[in-house]
Parts: structure tokens; sequence; C-alpha cells
């Protein structure tokens, strides 16, 4: 999901505020009328992300300049290309330049650990979700970026989805109380997950309606043992351990989903490199 331009602009607001903040003192050294181009280049292979984020840099700081892109978000990028090219005021373009990298890299890091991931269960029909795991202030755009990358969003936060944990039970009293209070609460339209720890719970909450369930660090053999004995009642969702040595043969048990909190949280930066160009 696309963050709406009012979004993207607040988001990209408090990042220019915080690297800019009253102004930049190293491009005073440039004359103020200087005219010039940068080209900006993918040092390895990835999948590209933040495409508006980046745009909305540069709109902010100057309208004027200029962006010829040559790659769409969600396009794999081969190493040493470029990606786009930037014309305009020289001040402009280096002053915006780290802000919006950051941006590019770590949302295009997020894309291409997503792409990793969906590659890896191609096939198999599993869907690839990501969860609530990600970097304070840029849940949205991550959220987006996992998108570019092939796999899905679960919910957004606690206010677009009930999914009832093991304390939440615990407080209810039962699997069948928490299910009942859930379905009396939930507003209409959203939906309400349970999580189980053993098939004995998954018996349990599918009994009570239970729509949709997320199996806990069940074992394969588990998962299997889920996928017969839930015969197609509830959406299963498997959820702890997963890794990309492990996600496949999860995928082949049955289940429908798999959450990887990996996705978001374990994301290293993609290698961008801006450059002012003759």
């Amino acid at each position: 999901m696309l963050p709406s331009p009012e979004q993207i602009r607040q988001q990209v607001g408090i990042a220019l505020a915080e690297d800019v903040g009253s102004g930049d003192l190293t491009a005073a050294l440039i004359p103020g009328d200087a005219r010039g181009y940068m080209h900006l280049v993918c040092r390895e292979e990835a999948v590209l992300s933040g495409r508006p984020w980046f745009d909305e840099v540069f709109r902010q700081l100057d309208p004027g300049i200029a962006i010829q892109w040559r790659y769409e978000d969600g396009d794999r990028i081969g190493p040493d290309q470029e990606v786009c090219r930037l014309s305009g005021n020289v001040r402009t373009l280096l002053t915006g330049e780290r802000t919006a990298l950051n941006y590019l890299q770590t949302l295009s890091g997020t894309a291409t650990q997503a792409r990793r991931y969906a590659d890896a269960v191609a096939g198999t029909g599993v869907r690839i979700l990501d969860t609530r795991k990600t970097l304070p202030g840029l849940r949205l755009q991550q959220k987006y970026a996992v998108t570019c990358g092939g796999c899905h969003n679960h919910r957004i936060g606690l206010f677009d989805a009930i999914l009832i944990k093991e304390n939440h039970i615990m407080a209810a009293g039962s699997i069948a109380a928490a299910l009942e209070t859930a379905r009396a609460v939930a507003p209409e339209g959203v939906g309400i997950e349970i999580e189980v720890e053993s098939l004995q719970e998954l018996g349990e909450a599918v009994e009570n309606g239970a729509g949709r369930v997320l199996l806990d660090n069940f074992s394969i053999e588990m998962l299997r043992e889920a996928v017969a004995l839930n015969a197609g009642r509830a959406r299963l969702e498997a959820s702890g351990g997963v890794d990309l040595e492990t996600v496949r043969s999860i995928a082949e048990t049955g289940v429908d989903d798999i959450s990887v909190g990996a996705v978001t949280k374990h994301v290293r930066a993609v290698d961008f490199s801006m450059r002012l160009i003759d």
C-alpha cells in the first residue's frame, strides 16, 4: 500500500527538518545560481523501492529539480545500473542527496529482502506476510516496500485488525471467551485472528468458529498435522522460526500464509551512489 500524498509530504518534511535544520552550511561553498546534473547508480543487485519519497525530497526543496527515472518501484536492478538522472540547482541537489538516498536505500533494502522470500516460495500458492516489526517512524514506508518486493501486508497496526495472542487469551480466560469477546467488539469489516501454540488449541479455535489462526512456532510435522486437522475450515498462518532456509519447507506443509518479521526487521541498506556529472 502506498501512503497518501499528504502522508508522504509530512514524512519527508520531518526527514528534511532532521537533516537540513536551519540550513545547509556546506552548500554555501557553491554559487547559488550554479546548475548541473547528477546521476544515481545502484552498486548491487536489488529491487527498487522509494521513488515517491525520493521525488518528494526534491519537490519540497525546489520544484524545479527534474528527475528522469529509468526504473519503476518493484523493478529488479543489476549492479552499476543508472537508476535515474537529476538536473537543476546544484546546491539543492547536494542538500537533498542524503535524505533522498536514506529513503531509497532503506526501502529498496526492504523490497529486496521481500523479493528473496517471495522467490523462495514461488509456485506454492503461499503468501509471505510482513509484521509490525518495522523501523520506528517508517511503518507505512516499509509496508509499501514489502509489496514492491512481491510480499503482502498483514495488519498495519493495532487499529485495523484484531490479533488475539497468548496474553489476551490468558486475560480473557479461554480461547472461546477471547473469540466471543472479539466478535462483540470488532468494528464491521475488521478481521479477527487468533494465535495458538498447540494442535489442541487449534482444534478449540476452529471449533469456536475462528476464521483465521496463527500457528506459533509449530514444527514442520505439527504444521502438516495442523493442516489436516483444520481441513480447510480456517485460514492458517505459520509464524516463528522462519528464515530463507526454512520458508520453502514451511510453505510446502499446506499452510496459507507465512508471516516473516525478517522482511522488515533484518534489512541491509542497498548501496546507491549519487554523483555530479558533466
